[in-house]
């Protein structure tokens, strides 16, 4: 059988033979490496032998599927510490996470300690030491069913309910086995550094009719310093904690007398949000995008022709009665947009039409799911929905990959990854529309990715329900992956709402739509800028941009002549009238992460100048009035990164 690498070389193998043996005969030093393979883009393990000819990858630790092996072992290796730890423990499911692994519980009436997780750690280090193989089996489904049934476990009784009629696996490492699909490490013995972080609940499966259980969260490394580096990053990310910076910096608020997931943006965070919508807005107008608006409620029926009632039932808030009419909190921007579309004839001239919104939209989210800005139910997204012809569709998805890049590097996202997010063909009744329609659609997207020269990879099932996207995974400062951006290619819509326009042949056509959103949702995006910059933001968006300090009542009205100015100028400028002495405003000002802070005095007044100090930087001289306007008015301009 022939085995395809990456770089495009190709070579014979017996078949059967491994991911550790083809490893092994291109040196020791990869075997060594090497936690699990890729076979045609699905990872497994590295003793699974290969059948059939395969486009093959030896993962390592820094790739994303070596992690994923890694931390799913780790997660079997945790279950395993704890069945001897607590017998009679029921398993739930414990997979690998972008950040480690977590494993869902059933330890009866006992609920975990801190002293728990210190013995559950311990008890991982003595079996690691061990390094027994992780051995998978595959078992027919009534064996399977007997196992668990003999164990009386009632969770992985109803995962097998749902695996009738596939493989079943099973991996076994030294006293412990569970059901599973993989992919581990070859043994126990690769992890070396474990920390278990927390005990959350969680209810079985995300439903709050189900039972509540025990979920531990863990990490693992190779190495120990790596593990040290991971935790140095947990508690530099609980400095940066949005919520804690949003409650201190007075960005925004939660409150359960508004209801969980409902932010109401404070005057501090609304600048911000302003000064985003404003950046998008303009650059909008420059690629001809016309701006609308819709209504927070729409009638049922419109969602039911979309797709998202019957597709986004589960995450919907109950329909409100009207009349005889139901009416829904509107899920998503696009069937309005719809409507506007459909609203008169459409020539092909007229195309492409492109309609924008910053649309407020709502979901119903678990309590136990909200977090701050980045889960909430009710979300602002920076909408566009774009009506062309076919053949202008490549133009106009690279543009808006253009877009969004601009987007990221203003706000110092260099960092970023894009996946190609495709419909899963072996579960089609996730999504809507004909299969020629999704093979045309995932064509075009992924030639205008190609064409951009997008650093991408495929995602099988993360696709819409109406088609498929190019979804931007951004790195922040931290290393954490989010997912942001996106621009979706949709055939399925223009189907469902008989949108059509005239073309030169005097005949109706379908037009595409292109969905698109650089930001994403406003709230997340705003999270995730909050943490990226530790509540420290380029002059631009900073809420307040300079502060005065007078340092007495006597130059007070100097200072507001200096206010007046600034403001004038459009420059966010406070001045602290405060009866405190010039140090402490100078601290106070420095936690409220402030960029600029101009002391007055005598000196100053005399001279008609200001002394101005930098946020972490301290006292940069003394400057004339008109000196520092000019500095602060071409670094806003500029939306420059750094003052």
């Amino acid at each position: 059988m022939t085995i395809t690498f990456p770089d495009g070389s190709a070579r014979q193998f017996e078949q059967g033979v491994t991911g550790l043996q083809i490893a092994e005969g291109i040196s020791k030093g990869l075997a060594r490496e090497a936690v699990a393979v890729e076979v045609n883009g699905e990872v497994w393990d590295l003793n699974r032998a290969i059948k059939t000819d395969a486009a093959l990858k030896i993962l390592k630790w820094g790739d994303d599927g070596g992690k994923y092996a890694f931390w799913h072992s780790s997660a079997h290796l945790m279950a395993a510490a704890i069945e001897q730890l607590f017998p009679g423990t029921k398993f739930g499911i414990g997979p690998p996470i972008e950040t480690g692994f977590y494993y869902d519980l059933d330890v009866g009436d006992h609920t975990l300690t801190a002293e728990d997780l210190q013995k559950i750690e311990e008890k991982m280090y003595e079996l690691s030491a061990k390094n027994d193989p992780y051995v998978r089996e595959e078992k027919s489904w009534d064996d399977a069913h007997a196992y668990f049934e003999k164990k009386k476990d009632p969770y992985k009784l109803e995962l097998l309910e749902e695996l009738k009629g596939q493989v079943i696996t099973f991996y076994h490492s030294g006293d412990f086995t569970d059901l599973c699909y993989g992919p581990h490490l070859p043994s126990t013995g690769r992890i070396k550094a474990i920390k278990l972080l927390n005990v959350a609940g969680a209810y079985w499966r995300g439903s709050e009719k189900n039972k509540m259980l025990q979920r531990i969260y863990g990490v693992t490394f190779p190495t120990k310093q790596e593990l040290d580096q991971h935790l140095f990053r947990l508690e530099e990310a609980k400095r940066r904690d949005h919520r804690k910076l949003g409650q201190e910096l007075e960005l925004f608020l939660l409150t359960p007398k508004v209801g969980g997931g409902l932010p109401l943006w404070l005057p501090k965070g609304t600048i911000i949000r302003e000064e985003l919508e404003g950046f998008m807005r303009a650059e909008q107008r420059k690629r001809g995008y016309q701006p609308v608006v819709t209504p927070h409620i729409g009638n049922i029926n419109l969602y039911k022709t979309s797709g998202h009632y019957p597709y986004y039932k589960d995450s919907q808030f109950t329909p409100i009665k009207v009349e005889d009419e139901e009416y829904l909190l509107k899920p998503m921007n696009c069937p309005h947009h719809f409507q506007i579309y459909a609203s008169k004839p459409r020539s092909y001239r007229d195309l492409p039409v492109r309609l924008a919104e910053f649309g407020t939209c709502y979901r119903y989210e678990q309590s136990g799911e909200l977090n701050g800005l980045i889960r909430v139910r009710s979300f602002t997204q920076d909408d566009s929905h774009i009506f062309l012809r076919q053949d202008q569709l490549k133009a106009e998805v690279i543009s808006v990959i253009e877009l969004i890049k601009l987007v990221f590097s203003t706000l110092g996202f260099s960092d970023f990854k894009t996946r190609l997010s495709f419909r899963d063909p072996k579960n089609k009744e996730k999504y809507g529309g004909e299969d020629s329609l999704w093979i045309q659609a995932e064509r075009d997207i992924k030639e205008a990715a190609d064409e951009a020269k997008l650093d991408y990879y495929i995602g099988i099932g993360e696709a819409a329900f109406y088609g498929p996207k190019i979804d931007f995974m951004v790195r922040d400062v931290l290393g954490r992956t989010w997912q942001l951006g996106t621009v979706q290619v949709d055939y399925v819509m223009p189907e469902r709402f008989n949108l059509e326009y005239t073309g030169a042949d005097s005949q109706k056509h379908r037009p595409v739509v292109v969905h698109r959103a650089p930001f994403g949702s406003l709230e997340r995006f705003i999270g995730v800028l909050i943490e990226h910059f530790a509540g420290e933001f380029p002059l631009w968006l900073a809420p307040v941009q300079a502060a005065i300090l007078p340092i007495t009542d006597q130059y007070l009205g100097y200072a507001k002549e200096i206010v007046d100015q600034l403001k004038a100028a459009s420059v966010r400028v406070e001045v602290d009238d405060r009866n405190e002495k010039v140090g402490y405003k100078i601290r106070d000002w420095e936690l409220k992460k402030v960029p600029y802070m101009l002391v007055v005095g005598e000196k100053e007044k005399s001279g008609n100048t200001v002394s101005v100090r930098q946020h972490k930087k301290g006292d940069l001289g003394s400057l004339t009035r008109e000196a520092f306007q000019e500095k602060i008015l071409d670094t806003i301009r500029s939306k420059s990164l750094t003052l």
